[in-house]
Protein backbone atom coordinates (compact mmCIF):
# COMPACT_ATOMS: atom_id res chain seq x y z
CA UNK A 1 0.00 0.00 0.00
CA UNK A 2 1.55 3.27 -1.41
CA UNK A 3 1.51 6.23 1.43
CA UNK A 4 0.44 8.36 -1.57
CA UNK A 5 -2.36 6.35 -2.73
CA UNK A 6 -3.75 6.30 0.76
CA UNK A 7 -3.43 9.94 1.41
CA UNK A 8 -5.35 10.40 -2.16
CA UNK A 9 -8.08 7.72 -1.18
CA UNK A 10 -8.27 9.81 2.02
CA UNK A 11 -8.59 13.33 0.04
CA UNK A 12 -11.51 11.63 -1.83
CA UNK A 13 -10.13 10.18 -4.89
CA UNK A 14 -12.20 6.96 -5.53
CA UNK A 15 -9.87 5.79 -8.57
CA UNK A 16 -7.02 5.73 -5.53
CA UNK A 17 -9.56 4.03 -3.37
CA UNK A 18 -10.41 1.23 -5.51
CA UNK A 19 -7.04 0.89 -5.98
CA UNK A 20 -6.25 0.32 -2.40
CA UNK A 21 -9.37 -2.07 -1.90
CA UNK A 22 -9.93 -4.04 -5.64
CA UNK A 23 -7.31 -6.57 -4.34
CA UNK A 24 -9.53 -7.65 -1.57
CA UNK A 25 -12.65 -7.66 -3.41
CA UNK A 26 -13.28 -11.11 -3.68
CA UNK A 27 -11.65 -12.93 -0.88
CA UNK A 28 -14.39 -10.09 1.06
CA UNK A 29 -17.33 -11.31 -0.65
CA UNK A 30 -16.26 -14.95 0.19
CA UNK A 31 -15.43 -14.09 3.71
CA UNK A 32 -19.16 -12.79 4.06
CA UNK A 33 -20.86 -15.22 2.13
CA UNK A 34 -18.96 -18.13 4.76
CA UNK A 35 -20.63 -16.10 7.56
CA UNK A 36 -24.06 -15.62 5.79
CA UNK A 37 -24.57 -18.52 3.70
CA UNK A 38 -26.04 -16.86 1.01
CA UNK A 39 -24.62 -15.28 -1.96
CA UNK A 40 -26.75 -12.53 -2.29
CA UNK A 41 -26.57 -11.17 0.83
CA UNK A 42 -22.82 -11.62 0.84
CA UNK A 43 -22.63 -9.17 -2.38
CA UNK A 44 -24.74 -6.67 -0.38
CA UNK A 45 -22.13 -6.85 2.61
CA UNK A 46 -19.64 -6.48 0.39
CA UNK A 47 -20.74 -3.23 -0.90
CA UNK A 48 -21.63 -1.93 2.67
CA UNK A 49 -18.78 -3.11 3.69
CA UNK A 50 -16.55 -0.71 0.89
CA UNK A 51 -18.98 1.79 2.16
CA UNK A 52 -18.01 1.57 5.53
CA UNK A 53 -14.47 2.13 4.42
CA UNK A 54 -14.81 4.69 2.49
CA UNK A 55 -16.84 7.01 4.85
CA UNK A 56 -13.95 5.73 7.62
CA UNK A 57 -10.88 5.67 6.05
CA UNK A 58 -9.70 8.71 7.80
CA UNK A 59 -9.82 6.95 10.89
CA UNK A 60 -7.63 4.06 9.67
CA UNK A 61 -4.12 4.38 11.59
CA UNK A 62 -2.23 1.90 9.98
CA UNK A 63 -1.85 0.45 13.30
CA UNK A 64 -3.06 -3.00 11.26
CA UNK A 65 -2.60 -4.05 7.75
CA UNK A 66 -5.81 -2.81 5.61
CA UNK A 67 -6.50 -6.24 4.48
CA UNK A 68 -7.32 -7.32 8.66
CA UNK A 69 -9.33 -3.66 8.76
CA UNK A 70 -11.23 -4.45 6.09
CA UNK A 71 -12.21 -7.84 7.44
CA UNK A 72 -13.07 -6.56 11.06
CA UNK A 73 -15.53 -3.93 8.88
CA UNK A 74 -17.05 -6.93 6.80
CA UNK A 75 -17.52 -9.02 9.90
CA UNK A 76 -18.94 -6.63 11.91
CA UNK A 77 -21.44 -5.69 9.12
CA UNK A 78 -22.15 -9.48 8.94
CA UNK A 79 -22.93 -9.87 12.06
CA UNK A 80 -25.19 -6.98 12.22
CA UNK A 81 -26.91 -8.16 9.59
CA UNK A 82 -28.19 -11.11 11.42
CA UNK A 83 -28.69 -9.91 14.08
CA UNK A 84 -30.96 -7.33 12.07
CA UNK A 85 -32.44 -10.36 10.27
CA UNK A 86 -33.02 -12.84 13.32
CA UNK A 87 -32.66 -15.93 10.54
CA UNK A 88 -35.74 -16.51 10.20
CA UNK A 89 -36.31 -19.37 7.82
CA UNK A 90 -37.47 -18.28 4.29
CA UNK A 91 -41.42 -19.05 3.75
CA UNK A 92 -40.98 -22.48 2.87
CA UNK A 93 -42.00 -22.89 -1.68
CA UNK A 94 -45.13 -25.07 -1.92
CA UNK A 95 -44.76 -28.20 -3.88
CA UNK A 96 -46.58 -28.38 -6.79
CA UNK A 97 -47.09 -32.72 -6.29
CA UNK A 98 -47.62 -34.15 -2.90
CA UNK A 99 -44.30 -35.33 -1.70
CA UNK A 100 -43.65 -38.01 0.75
CA UNK A 101 -42.82 -37.24 4.19
CA UNK A 102 -39.49 -36.23 4.89
CA UNK A 103 -36.93 -38.05 6.69
CA UNK A 104 -36.24 -34.51 8.64
CA UNK A 105 -36.79 -31.16 8.07
CA UNK A 106 -33.98 -28.32 7.56
CA UNK A 107 -34.08 -25.19 8.78
CA UNK A 108 -30.58 -23.26 7.13
CA UNK A 109 -33.52 -21.95 4.34
CA UNK A 110 -30.98 -19.06 2.82
CA UNK A 111 -28.47 -21.22 2.59
CA UNK A 112 -27.34 -20.92 -1.26
CA UNK A 113 -24.36 -22.26 -3.33
CA UNK A 114 -21.21 -20.11 -4.71
CA UNK A 115 -20.05 -19.80 -8.00
CA UNK A 116 -16.41 -21.19 -8.70
CA UNK A 117 -15.75 -18.39 -11.27
CA UNK A 118 -15.91 -16.36 -8.20
CA UNK A 119 -13.20 -17.90 -6.27
CA UNK A 120 -10.74 -17.34 -8.36
CA UNK A 121 -8.47 -15.00 -6.73
CA UNK A 122 -10.62 -15.24 -3.40
CA UNK A 123 -9.21 -18.53 -2.40
CA UNK A 124 -6.51 -18.21 -0.04
CA UNK A 125 -3.84 -19.88 -1.56
CA UNK A 126 -1.83 -19.84 1.69
CA UNK A 127 -3.72 -18.88 5.12
CA UNK A 128 -2.20 -18.31 8.15
CA UNK A 129 -0.33 -20.88 10.11
CA UNK A 130 -2.67 -21.48 12.59
CA UNK A 131 -5.37 -22.17 9.73
CA UNK A 132 -7.31 -25.71 10.57
CA UNK A 133 -9.20 -26.01 7.38
CA UNK A 134 -8.11 -26.29 3.77
CA UNK A 135 -8.55 -24.10 1.30
CA UNK A 136 -11.02 -26.14 -0.29
CA UNK A 137 -12.98 -27.55 2.82
CA UNK A 138 -13.28 -24.13 3.64
CA UNK A 139 -15.80 -23.39 1.06
CA UNK A 140 -17.90 -26.92 0.08
CA UNK A 141 -21.26 -26.48 0.84
CA UNK A 142 -21.77 -29.02 4.00
CA UNK A 143 -18.97 -26.71 5.47
CA UNK A 144 -20.95 -23.24 4.44
CA UNK A 145 -24.15 -24.96 5.89
CA UNK A 146 -22.60 -26.45 9.64
CA UNK A 147 -21.33 -22.82 10.15
CA UNK A 148 -25.11 -21.30 10.15
CA UNK A 149 -25.85 -23.76 12.63
CA UNK A 150 -23.13 -22.12 14.71
CA UNK A 151 -24.39 -18.92 16.32
CA UNK A 152 -23.50 -15.99 14.37
CA UNK A 153 -20.30 -15.02 17.01
CA UNK A 154 -18.73 -18.16 16.81
CA UNK A 155 -19.08 -18.76 13.04
CA UNK A 156 -17.00 -15.14 12.85
CA UNK A 157 -14.59 -16.79 14.72
CA UNK A 158 -14.18 -19.84 13.16
CA UNK A 159 -13.83 -18.52 10.08
CA UNK A 160 -11.10 -15.77 11.55
CA UNK A 161 -9.31 -17.95 13.21
CA UNK A 162 -9.40 -22.09 11.68
CA UNK A 163 -10.11 -20.57 8.27
CA UNK A 164 -7.95 -17.50 7.74
CA UNK A 165 -5.25 -18.01 10.55
CA UNK A 166 -5.44 -15.05 11.73
CA UNK A 167 -3.94 -14.30 15.38
CA UNK A 168 -6.28 -14.99 18.41
CA UNK A 169 -5.14 -11.28 19.39
CA UNK A 170 -5.97 -9.74 16.13
CA UNK A 171 -9.76 -11.84 16.29
CA UNK A 172 -10.18 -10.55 19.62
CA UNK A 173 -9.78 -6.53 18.04
CA UNK A 174 -12.05 -7.24 15.36
CA UNK A 175 -14.74 -8.53 17.71
CA UNK A 176 -14.08 -6.09 20.42
CA UNK A 177 -13.56 -8.81 22.56
CA UNK A 178 -10.60 -10.47 24.56
CA UNK A 179 -8.32 -13.60 23.37
CA UNK A 180 -10.35 -15.49 26.39
CA UNK A 181 -13.66 -15.32 24.64
CA UNK A 182 -12.00 -15.96 21.28
CA UNK A 183 -10.65 -18.96 22.83
CA UNK A 184 -13.99 -20.16 24.32
CA UNK A 185 -16.15 -18.99 21.43
CA UNK A 186 -13.62 -21.09 19.01
CA UNK A 187 -13.08 -24.43 21.16
CA UNK A 188 -17.57 -24.81 21.80
CA UNK A 189 -17.39 -24.21 17.59
CA UNK A 190 -15.44 -26.91 17.09
CA UNK A 191 -17.07 -29.32 18.93
CA UNK A 192 -19.91 -28.13 17.28
CA UNK A 193 -18.67 -28.44 13.80
CA UNK A 194 -17.21 -32.28 14.58
CA UNK A 195 -20.42 -33.50 14.91
CA UNK A 196 -21.96 -31.73 11.61
CA UNK A 197 -18.55 -32.78 9.56
CA UNK A 198 -16.38 -36.35 10.76
CA UNK A 199 -12.78 -35.67 9.63
CA UNK A 200 -12.86 -38.81 8.53
CA UNK A 201 -14.98 -38.51 5.70
CA UNK A 202 -12.66 -36.01 3.69
CA UNK A 203 -10.39 -38.59 2.63
CA UNK A 204 -12.94 -39.72 0.09
CA UNK A 205 -13.43 -37.08 -2.00
CA UNK A 206 -11.76 -36.98 -5.45
CA UNK A 207 -9.84 -34.52 -6.34
CA UNK A 208 -11.84 -31.39 -8.43
CA UNK A 209 -12.51 -32.14 -11.81
CA UNK A 210 -10.75 -35.45 -12.16
CA UNK A 211 -11.81 -38.91 -14.07
CA UNK A 212 -13.37 -40.12 -11.16
CA UNK A 213 -15.54 -37.04 -10.50
CA UNK A 214 -16.36 -36.71 -14.05
CA UNK A 215 -17.81 -40.21 -14.48
CA UNK A 216 -19.92 -40.07 -11.14
CA UNK A 217 -21.02 -36.95 -12.29
CA UNK A 218 -21.99 -38.44 -15.85
CA UNK A 219 -23.54 -41.62 -14.61
CA UNK A 220 -25.95 -39.06 -12.63
CA UNK A 221 -26.87 -37.02 -15.07
CA UNK A 222 -27.57 -39.45 -17.83
CA UNK A 223 -30.19 -41.16 -14.81
CA UNK A 224 -31.30 -38.03 -14.26
CA UNK A 225 -32.51 -36.89 -17.12
CA UNK A 226 -33.69 -40.03 -18.51
CA UNK A 227 -35.66 -40.48 -15.38
CA UNK A 228 -33.79 -43.82 -14.29
CA UNK A 229 -34.18 -43.41 -10.80
CA UNK A 230 -33.00 -47.36 -9.52
CA UNK A 231 -29.86 -46.07 -11.60
CA UNK A 232 -29.68 -42.89 -9.70
CA UNK A 233 -30.26 -44.74 -6.38
CA UNK A 234 -27.54 -47.14 -7.45
CA UNK A 235 -25.50 -44.05 -7.30
CA UNK A 236 -25.91 -42.97 -3.71
CA UNK A 237 -24.03 -43.79 -0.72
CA UNK A 238 -25.93 -46.01 2.21
CA UNK A 239 -26.72 -42.42 3.91
CA UNK A 240 -27.09 -39.85 0.92
CA UNK A 241 -29.35 -37.01 1.73
CA UNK A 242 -31.49 -35.13 -0.69
CA UNK A 243 -32.01 -31.45 0.07
CA UNK A 244 -34.06 -28.26 -1.70
CA UNK A 245 -33.28 -25.21 -0.05
CA UNK A 246 -35.15 -23.32 0.87
CA UNK A 247 -37.78 -25.80 1.28
CA UNK A 248 -37.22 -28.03 4.42
CA UNK A 249 -38.00 -31.25 3.20
CA UNK A 250 -35.05 -33.52 3.07
CA UNK A 251 -34.27 -37.20 2.45
CA UNK A 252 -31.67 -39.38 3.87
CA UNK A 253 -30.92 -43.26 2.33
CA UNK A 254 -31.83 -44.51 -1.54
CA UNK A 255 -35.74 -45.61 -0.35
CA UNK A 256 -36.51 -42.01 0.61
CA UNK A 257 -34.93 -40.22 -2.13
CA UNK A 258 -36.35 -42.90 -4.52
CA UNK A 259 -39.77 -42.09 -2.94
CA UNK A 260 -39.31 -38.57 -4.04
CA UNK A 261 -37.92 -38.69 -7.28
CA UNK A 262 -41.13 -41.00 -8.23
CA UNK A 263 -43.52 -38.47 -6.96
CA UNK A 264 -41.89 -35.93 -8.78
CA UNK A 265 -41.66 -37.77 -11.92
CA UNK A 266 -45.28 -38.77 -12.12
CA UNK A 267 -46.29 -35.24 -11.53
CA UNK A 268 -44.40 -34.14 -14.83
CA UNK A 269 -45.44 -36.63 -16.68
CA UNK A 270 -43.72 -36.11 -20.16
CA UNK A 271 -41.62 -33.36 -19.55
CA UNK A 272 -37.93 -34.02 -19.02
CA UNK A 273 -35.16 -32.27 -17.39
CA UNK A 274 -32.12 -31.12 -18.83
CA UNK A 275 -29.21 -30.31 -17.16
CA UNK A 276 -26.07 -27.85 -18.37
CA UNK A 277 -22.65 -28.62 -16.45
CA UNK A 278 -20.79 -25.80 -13.92
CA UNK A 279 -19.69 -25.68 -10.55
CA UNK A 280 -20.25 -24.55 -7.03
CA UNK A 281 -18.68 -24.43 -4.13
CA UNK A 282 -15.46 -26.70 -5.28
CA UNK A 283 -18.30 -29.07 -6.42
CA UNK A 284 -19.72 -30.28 -9.70
CA UNK A 285 -22.94 -28.55 -10.52
CA UNK A 286 -25.50 -28.16 -12.71
CA UNK A 287 -28.28 -25.61 -13.92
CA UNK A 288 -31.62 -27.78 -13.89
CA UNK A 289 -34.07 -27.09 -16.93
CA UNK A 290 -37.23 -28.38 -17.37
CA UNK A 291 -38.81 -29.05 -21.02
CA UNK A 292 -42.26 -27.32 -21.40
CA UNK A 293 -44.11 -30.53 -22.89
CA UNK A 294 -42.18 -33.64 -24.35
CA UNK A 295 -42.43 -32.74 -27.97
CA UNK A 296 -41.20 -29.03 -27.77
CA UNK A 297 -37.50 -28.18 -27.57
CA UNK A 298 -37.89 -24.95 -25.22
CA UNK A 299 -36.78 -25.82 -21.66
CA UNK A 300 -37.20 -23.26 -18.60
CA UNK A 301 -35.25 -22.72 -15.07
CA UNK A 302 -35.64 -25.46 -12.15
CA UNK A 303 -33.29 -25.09 -9.84
CA UNK A 304 -29.66 -25.56 -9.50
CA UNK A 305 -27.90 -29.03 -8.28
CA UNK A 306 -24.87 -29.50 -6.49
CA UNK A 307 -23.17 -33.07 -6.03
CA UNK A 308 -21.21 -33.77 -2.73
CA UNK A 309 -19.03 -36.87 -3.91
CA UNK A 310 -18.19 -39.36 -1.62
CA UNK A 311 -15.43 -41.93 -3.38
CA UNK A 312 -17.39 -42.92 -6.12
CA UNK A 313 -20.53 -42.72 -5.18
CA UNK A 314 -22.54 -39.37 -4.40
CA UNK A 315 -23.15 -38.30 -0.70
CA UNK A 316 -26.08 -35.72 -0.97
CA UNK A 317 -27.95 -33.76 -3.89
CA UNK A 318 -28.52 -30.14 -2.63
CA UNK A 319 -31.05 -28.68 -5.60
CA UNK A 320 -31.77 -25.19 -4.62
CA UNK A 321 -35.02 -24.16 -5.86
CA UNK A 322 -34.18 -20.74 -6.67
CA UNK A 323 -33.97 -20.32 -10.31
CA UNK A 324 -32.38 -16.49 -9.31
CA UNK A 325 -29.14 -18.19 -8.96
CA UNK A 326 -29.10 -18.62 -12.69
CA UNK A 327 -27.87 -15.30 -13.13
CA UNK A 328 -24.58 -15.52 -10.89
CA UNK A 329 -23.46 -18.56 -12.77
CA UNK A 330 -23.91 -17.18 -16.35
CA UNK A 331 -26.49 -19.61 -16.83
CA UNK A 332 -29.52 -19.18 -19.83
CA UNK A 333 -32.74 -18.19 -18.88
CA UNK A 334 -34.14 -20.64 -21.21
CA UNK A 335 -32.71 -23.71 -23.54
CA UNK A 336 -33.95 -23.96 -26.78
CA UNK A 337 -31.24 -27.00 -28.49
CA UNK A 338 -32.07 -30.54 -27.12
CA UNK A 339 -28.53 -30.99 -28.05
CA UNK A 340 -27.96 -28.88 -24.92
CA UNK A 341 -29.67 -32.18 -22.54
CA UNK A 342 -26.32 -32.47 -20.92
CA UNK A 343 -22.92 -31.14 -21.93
CA UNK A 344 -20.15 -32.47 -20.15
CA UNK A 345 -16.40 -31.17 -20.06
CA UNK A 346 -13.31 -33.57 -20.68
Amino acid sequence: MSPDTLALARAGDELAFRQLTDPFRRELRLHCYRILGSLDDAEDMLQETLLAAWRGLADFEGRSSLRTWLYRIATNRCLNAVRAAGRRPRPAPVAPFQPPEPTRRGDVSWLQPYPDALLDGAVESEPGPDARWSSREAVELAFIEALQRLPARQTAVVVLRDVLGFPTSDVATMLGTSATAVKAALQRARATLGQHRPAAQRTLVPPSASAAERDVTRRFADAFTCDDIDSLVALLTDDAWLAMPPAPHQYQGGSAIADFLRASAEWRSDRRFRLVPTRANNQPAYGCYLTLTDADDGAQPAGLIVLTINGDRIGAITRFLDSGLFRHFGLPLELHDRSTQVRHTS
